[in-house]
């Protein structure tokens, strides 16, 4: 549908693409859903969930694998950065490939905003993989699952919001889960530093301020997803490459990465590869889904990439990590009831009582039968 309007001073131009036009492969039209040239359009309910959940699990799990597996390469612990900007470049080409199978290739959202997303996108991503010389992956694991304290924190700090009963205890859940879990850290891991709490945490905060400014931007530009991929993350390459050579950390970190290439670079595309597939199958499962089966389905991956990391990777453990980790798995759930209270009704205590008191009234009636 073309429809067109033409004055000495306007024109506009406005075109819907029809089914059969050339889209993104995450989206290919209103109706349908192809991820990885899998056209989940074609199926029912449940086989699209269980493909999406597959999709997420499988390449989400390959990906946090082959991360704790890159830095425990001898010696490669101090080239977190370097790993940041390999990522970076593939994340490029990637989003390039894509972008080459959209109708409209141009370029929705200005310079000066995709400048600030890559410096978040940079913050985010680099200061994680930095996080690695200094923490168990475990632990890195746990402090992103807490990103809705600094998000609370912010949302108070600077925009002034009221959270209800539900959100601060969820915050709460997650601070005490997260103090409890590090202390354990700090007290059985034999390299554990305090620089890499604080990396970790950084990262959280870029990554929690990340997501509202590319939401906003995409929804007031209407950019597509590879666009946001290859211009981010290509002006957050030249970011850390700038970085790199100013500081003198790009010729080691060369270096070291071509005495076994196979093992970095090798692993670098992988690692760079299955995420950016996973999230594709994240997005196709918000998209059908919505964002509560998402969560839960991420939530339920990380708590298995803890799990594979001990038993895939030695290092000490304790059972204090087990009743950490529940705690800020609480903080999770009622984050989530919270944005869903309509959707997830919990038993009141009332409720409870009268439940408990009919089953007995029903147990003596049957023993009095």
């Amino acid at each position: 549908m073309d429809l067109k309007f033409n004055s000495s001073r306007k024109y506009i131009s406005i075109t819907v693409p029809s089914k059969t036009q050339a889209m993104s492969p995450h989206i290919k039209s209103i109706d349908d859903i192809v991820v990885l040239g899998i056209n989940l359009s074609r199926f029912n309910k449940l086989t699209q969930f269980f493909i999406c959940v597959a999709g997420v699990l499988v390449f989400y799990l390959i990906y946090g694998y082959i991360q704790e597996l890159i830095f425990s390469v001898e010696g490669f612990k101090p080239y977190g950065w370097y790993l940041t900007l390999v990522q970076f470049a593939f994340y490029s080409i990637f989003g390039l490939i894509e972008l080459q199978l959209i109708q409209d290739k141009r370029r929705r959202i200005p310079g000066k905003t995709y400048m600030i997303i890559a410096f978040l996108t940079v913050g985010t991503m680099g200061l994680s993989n930095t996080s690695l010389g200094y923490l168990n992956y475990p632990t890195q694991v746990i402090f992103k699952c807490c990103k809705l304290i600094p998000v609370m924190l912010g949302g108070v700090l600077i925009q002034g919001k009221h959270y209800n009963v539900a959100d601060v205890s969820a915050a709460l859940c997650m601070s005490l889960g997260l103090i409890w879990f590090t202390l354990a850290d700090s007290t059985v891991a034999p390299n554990f530093n305090l620089t890499g709490v604080i990396l970790i945490s950084l990262a959280l905060c870029a990554d929690a301020v990340i997501g509202n400014v590319q939401e906003k931007a995409m929804k007031l530009h209407n950019a597509s997803n590879s666009e946001m991929v290859l211009y981010s993350y290509s002006i957050g390459f030249v970011y850390i490459l700038l970085g790199l050579t100013c500081t003198s950390g790009l010729g080691p970190a060369v270096t070291f990465c071509s005495k076994d290439p196979v093992r970095t670079y090798g692993y670098a595309f992988l690692f760079s590869l299955t995420g950016y597939f996973g999230i594709s199958f994240v997005l196709a499962l918000i998209k059908i889904f919505g964002a509560l089966f998402a969560v839960t389905v991420t939530t339920g991956r990380k708590g298995m990439t803890i799990v594979l990391s001990f038993i895939f990777f030695a290092k000490p453990f304790t059972f204090q990590y087990v009743w950490s980790g529940l705690l800020v798995v609480l903080g999770i759930f009622l984050n989530v009831y919270s944005k869903n209270m309509d959707k997830i009704r919990l038993p009141s205590l009332y409720d409870v009582i009268n439940k408990t008191v009919e089953v007995r009234r029903s147990g003596t009636l049957a023993q009095t039968v």
